[in-house]
């Protein structure tokens, strides 16, 4: 988290994590369709045109927001990996990260609304699919460890195609408690990735 003395550079310039963090803030408490870059720069005390000077537009500031938000939650995954326990509890701690706080998540609000802008998007759509690849990437190496050691009953060549089934229900799971789908909230949310995450690595 950016401090208040390291919001500005010494050029009096506010820092690009300073307006990030500052979107994300903003999307958290007022929600995306707030989110203006005059709102946006009035609240750091300063000008649209500053903002744009750094993102060029929304769009490019909401994928950015977005980079940012994930890399703080990749270091949260490669911490989670490295945790000496069993493999069961990593499955848990990685559900449990990867599912939206609630319907006014910032990190979902912001992936539902750029995944509405891909179609035929190029750089946006590339931009995304790099993000879905660390947990893609880190889901397959935590269901592979949990195999090798007998934990989770998934044959080798299967551990990818398991991954992306789970991923995909729990993109499915997070996309219904941000938009407050069918009175579905994190904590039925989680229940529901829990049952089937046990039936996609262990059969039951």
């Amino acid at each position: 988290m950016t401090g208040a003395g390291t919001a500005r550079r010494r050029d009096g310039r506010i820092t690009q994590e300073r307006i990030l963090e500052a979107a994300m803030a903003a999307i958290a408490e007022d929600g995306l369709a707030s989110l203006t870059m005059a709102a946006l720069a009035e609240r750091l005390g300063t000008s649209g045109g500053h903002i744009l000077y750094y993102f060029g537009s929304k769009d490019r500031l909401l994928l950015e927001a977005l980079r940012w938000s994930e890399t703080a939650l990749a270091e949260e995954r490669r911490a989670l990996l490295a945790r000496r326990t069993t493999a069961e509890r990593k499955l848990d701690q990685f559900l449990e990260l990867y599912l939206p706080r609630g319907p006014r998540d910032p990190r979902w609000t912001v992936w539902i609304e750029l995944w509405a802008r891909t179609t035929g998007e190029g750089p946006l759509r590339a931009a995304q699919e790099e993000l879905d690849r660390g947990w893609q990437a880190d889901l397959e190496a935590l269901l592979a460890k949990g195999a090798a050691q007998g934990r989770f009953t998934i044959p080798e060549p299967e551990v990818p195609e398991r991954a992306d089934m789970l991923l995909a229900l729990l993109d499915g799971l997070s996309t219904r408690v941000v938009l407050s789908q069918h009175g579905s909230g994190r904590a039925s949310a989680l229940r529901t990735a829990r049952t089937a995450a046990r039936r996609l690595v262990v059969g039951r």
